[in-house]
C-alpha cells in the first residue's frame, strides 16, 4: 500500500518516506476554508499558503503587497478546514530578506497566529542565516529556488530560469545548501527538466516543481489556474483540469435570468 494511502496525517518525515519509496508527492495552493477543505478531503499530500495570495484573491499584479497579517489570515482559514494535509505557508516579501532576527519573527508569528505546519522562503546562500535561525526555533522549511516571484523586479521577467551554466550551478549549489542547513523540501519554478532532475537525483530531501518536468518528486499547481477560475494564465506548464470561470459565468447568467424573470423562487423554494 502506498504512503499516501496509510498515512490519516501527512507530515514531514511522511513526505521524506514518499521520495524514499518513490512516490509522488501532490500539492496545491489554498487561500481559504472552503476551497481548503474540497483539497484535503480529495487527499492532497500539501496545501501551500502561497503569497500567490496576492495575486489570485487580492488582484495585485505580483506578490510583493501580500503582508505578513494578511498571510496570517489566509493561512488561519486553511488550517481551520484541514484534517490530512500538510499546512505550508508562504513567509511575504519584506518579512524575512536581509534580516534574520525579523525572519524569526515572522515565522514564528506565522505558526503561532496561524497553525500552520512549515513555512516557505525564496532563495539560498543569500538567505542562509535567516534560515538557520528559523530552524534553529524549531520551525520547519522549504526552499523554493529557480523563479523566484518575491525578486521579480531583479529578474524583470517570469522567463524560465537557470538555463545558463553559471545559474545552474548556482541553483545546485544553493539546493544542497539548503538541504545541509535542514530544509524539509524544496520548490523548484520554471526550470529546465534535467537541471531538475539533477536537483532531485543528488538530494535526499523531496523536491517539488512547478514548471520544472516530470523527474522531480512531486508537482504543485496554483489551485485557481488547475481549475481554470484564472483565465488569462496559460503558461507552458499549467494543465487545467476544469474551466470553472466560463462555469460560474454560465450559472451566475442563468439565476440573474432567473431572478429577472421571476423563475426563481419557485413555490419550492419559499417558506
Amino acid at each position: 500500500m502506498s504512503v499516501h494511502k496509510q498515512v490519516k496525517k501527512v507530515t514531514t518525515h511522511v513526505l521524506h518516506a514518499m521520495k524514499h519509496r518513490g512516490e509522488k508527492i501532490a500539492m496545491l495552493t489554498a487561500y481559504d476554508f472552503s476551497m481548503a477543505r474540497i483539497l484535503d478531503a480529495a487527499g492532497i499530500d500539501i496545501l501551500l499558503v502561497g503569497d500567490s495570495a496576492s495575486n489570485v484573491m487580492a488582484g495585485h499584479e505580483t506578490t510583493l503587497p501580500i503582508t505578513l497579517d494578511q498571510m496570517i489570515y489566509h493561512a488561519q482559514s486553511v488550517v481551520r478546514a484541514v484534517d490530512r494535509a500538510l499546512v505550508v505557508a508562504d513567509l511575504p516579501f519584506g518579512s524575512y530578506q536581509g534580516n534574520s532576527k525579523r525572519a524569526l519573527d515572522s515565522a514564528i508569528r506565522i505558526m503561532k497566529e496561524s497553525g500552520a505546519h512549515a513555512v516557505k522562503m525564496e532563495g539560498g546562500a543569500e538567505i542562509e542565516e535567516s534560515i538557520r535561525r528559523i530552524l534553529s526555533a524549531g520551525v520547519p522549511v522549504m526552499g523554493h529556488l529557480g523563479l523566484m516571484p518575491q525578486s521579480i523586479y531583479k529578474f524583470g521577467t517570469y522567463t524560465v530560469r537557470a538555463k545558463e551554466d553559471e545559474e545552474a550551478q548556482k541553483l545546485i549549489e544553493d539546493a544542497m545548501l539548503l538541504e545541509k542547513l535542514g530544509c524539509f523540501a524544496i520548490v523548484l519554478e520554471k526550470i529546465p527538466a534535467e537541471l531538475a532532475k539533477k536537483v532531485a537525483e543528488a538530494t535526499k530531501i523531496p523536491i517539488i516543481g512547478i514548471g520544472a518536468g516530470p523527474h522531480v518528486d512531486g508537482q504543485v499547481l496554483v489551485t485557481h489556474d488547475m481549475l481554470g477560475i484564472t483565465k488569462d494564465f496559460k503558461p507552458r506548464f499549467l494543465r487545467r483540469y476544469l474551466e470553472l470561470f466560463d462555469e460560474m459565468q454560465n450559472a451566475t447568467k442563468r439565476y440573474i435570468n432567473d431572478v429577472k424573470t421571476k423563475d426563481f423562487p419557485n413555490d419550492r423554494e419559499q417558506y
